[in-house]
């Protein structure tokens, strides 16, 4: 008996080791991102927090979940997982196929996922993640829960190491725990720029964007920045102001930007 928990304990060491491995030690510089095009084209197998202030901001922060989750999907991994407490579906409503497919996801690769219990929601997390053919899973919670601890997000971030699949837990308010999460960002709603052809038109959707944990590549963007979503994925403002003109990305053909949620009520 006394074997078999010592065998468990050193494989769980040797498991923690190699997840620890790949985090960049302070004062170490990351490699440049793979992607040119896209800035935060992130690898996959990584647990994110992703907060944002107001629960009215929850489709700019599904919106940019979406643009985290697209690089990630392909013939090998072609599903993106959304999970969400059921009681909290009312107030939040259900990710929209237009949008969808605005931030070039197909409304076909959405599998939903809806729960009774902070319990349940962790176990479909998991679970989703192990499976081979998801490239990520977004979980949408609406408020803070004891169970969403450092323990558990030490658990899902092992998951995630292990299955390769992306971890994306959506959180409201401005309250923090302790986390395993490889990044977390705070981002809110940004005014877009004019579109060329019409000033009045609705331009491309636009992020404002912290960095409060985690590092991306040289030049990848400071701590806190803006951030355009074109054609070709994200592309960071040259300069860190709203009304910024230029974008450090591949230019957008222009394509009118889509509201990303039918994030309103579905009681009628």
């Amino acid at each position: 008996m006394h074997g078999r928990k010592h065998a468990q304990i050193e494989t769980l060491r040797a498991r923690i080791a190699a997840l620890e491995e790949r985090l960049p030690a302070s004062g170490e510089e990351m490699a440049p991102l793979p992607t040119s095009q896209d800035p935060l084209a992130l690898p996959g197998g990584l647990l994110h927090e992703v907060f944002t202030d107001a629960r009215r901001n929850g489709a700019a922060m599904l919106g940019f979940a979406l643009g985290l989750a697209r690089p990630l999907l392909g013939p090998g991994r072609p599903a993106l997982v959304f999970v969400q407490m059921a009681g909290e579906a009312q107030e939040a409503g259900l990710p929209y196929g237009a949008g969808l497919a605005h931030f070039g996801v197909s409304p076909e690769s959405l599998l939903i996922c809806r729960v009774e219990s902070v319990v349940e929601l962790l176990w479909a997390i998991e679970e989703a993640a192990l499976c081979r053919a998801v490239a990520a899973v977004i979980a949408d919670i609406g408020r803070p829960h004891k169970a969403l601890d450092f323990t558990a997000s030490r658990r899902l971030s092992l998951r995630a190491a292990d299955a390769g699949s992306t971890v994306l837990l959506l959180r409201y308010g401005t309250g923090r725990e302790a986390s395993a999460a490889r990044f977390r960002w705070r981002l809110s709603p940004a005014p877009s720029a004019g579109m060329a052809f019409d000033a009045r038109a609705p331009g491309r959707p636009r992020w404002r964007v912290d960095i409060e944990k985690g590092r991306l590549g040289k030049g990848a963007g400071s701590p806190g920045f803006f951030l355009d979503w074109t054609e070709h994925g994200f592309a960071i403002l040259d300069r860190a102001e709203p009304g910024a003109a230029g974008v450090a990305g591949a230019p957008s053909s222009g394509a009118a930007s889509a509201g990303l949620g039918n994030r309103y009520s579905e009681a009628g």
